[in-house]
């Protein structure tokens, strides 16, 4: 299933040019138009629901020689029902595995990456934009610079970056570094940790992420660990995920997921999520999941159909 297919290839940053359309030797085009239903039974007894065209982009695709790049556009109701930028970036490929990347972009951590078309699962696993690292709608989104070497097994990275009106310090920027390792069979490890310098310390907030998955045939397992490190807590949380394959259309996620939110309270979720591919570009996910958070329960119902091209 095509939504598959480009969640597999989020793992290796590799969405941007994933089935793009070309339009000369140094354009392509690729995107989607994602929507949903969403019903939340909430433990005191009152329903929210809403539908609602969630998310729309279009990715221009450019490739020039040594020198390629990615301009995101984007309207997300996560950030603004406007149009924005949301990635705009160029890599210039210096040779023997060594590239520079200039420009706007998200994290290279977190197993869960920026778009619907990348996920397995219509919601994501955590309740806040600091474990959900690779959701770039949320906010998770920086303007830097990045240094990256890749080899046939393994690839590493640091990249130099602020947040957009970020509170930084007058001399340091912050820092990710950043590695993913596929050397063993059908399985891709990676992760790395995220170093947070702002003018206020009590501010700052450290993440490391490490994350892997295994494919056994139809059958694939990943798991995730995530700690954020502030002045004040150490927080930690954690995926498991399964997606089987009945057949070409037909599909099953199973998650569970934990996320600590403060010293006393945590944010529990178990999602299953059969999936449909209706057509070999319009994929359908129907979700149920059931949530505990600081004490409260909640099941959360929602159909989501995600059009790529």
């Amino acid at each position: 299933m095509k939504n598959k297919l480009l969640a597999a290839m989020a793992i290796f940053g590799m969405v941007a040019s994933a089935s793009a359309v070309k339009i000369n030797n140094n354009l392509s085009i690729n995107g989607f138009i994602d929507g949903s239903y969403k019903l939340v039974d909430n433990s005191t007894g009152a329903d929210d629901q809403g539908l609602d065209a969630d998310e729309a982009e279009l990715n221009f695709v450019l490739t020039n020689g040594a020198v390629s790049g990615l301009l995101s556009i984007d309207s997300a109701r996560a950030s603004s029902d406007d149009l924005n930028i949301e990635q705009a970036h160029f890599t210039y490929d210096l040779g023997n595995g060594v590239s520079v990347t200039f420009g706007r972009y998200g994290s290279a951590l977190g197993f869960e990456r920026e778009d619907p078309a990348g996920l397995y699962t219509y919601s994501r696993a955590y309740s806040t934009t600091a474990a959900n690292v690779g959701n770039i709608d949320n906010g998770n989104v920086v303007e830097g610079a990045t240094i990256a070497y890749s080899a046939d097994q393994f690839s590493v990275a640091a990249s130099f970056e602020n947040g957009r009106g970020a509170d930084l310090e007058s001399d340091d920027l912050n820092l990710e570094l950043s590695f993913s390792y596929t050397g063993i069979a059908d399985m891709v490890i990676g992760g790395g940790y995220f170093f947070d310098n702002q003018q206020v310390n009590a501010n700052e907030a450290d993440t490391m992420n490490i994350h892997a998955s295994r494919s056994f045939g139809k059958l694939l397992v990943a798991a995730e660990y995530t700690e954020i490190s502030t002045n004040a807590l150490d927080r930690d949380a954690y995926m498991v995920l399964a997606d089987y394959d009945y057949t070409d259309k037909i599909g099953v996620a199973l998650r569970i997921s934990k996320e600590e939110l403060d010293a006393s309270n945590d944010y529990e979720k178990i999602t299953i999520a059969p999936n449909y591919s209706i057509t070999d570009n319009l994929g359908a996910i129907l979700e149920f999941s059931d949530v505990e958070s600081s004490g409260a329960d909640s099941n959360e119902l929602a159909v989501e159909l995600t059009y790529t091209f």
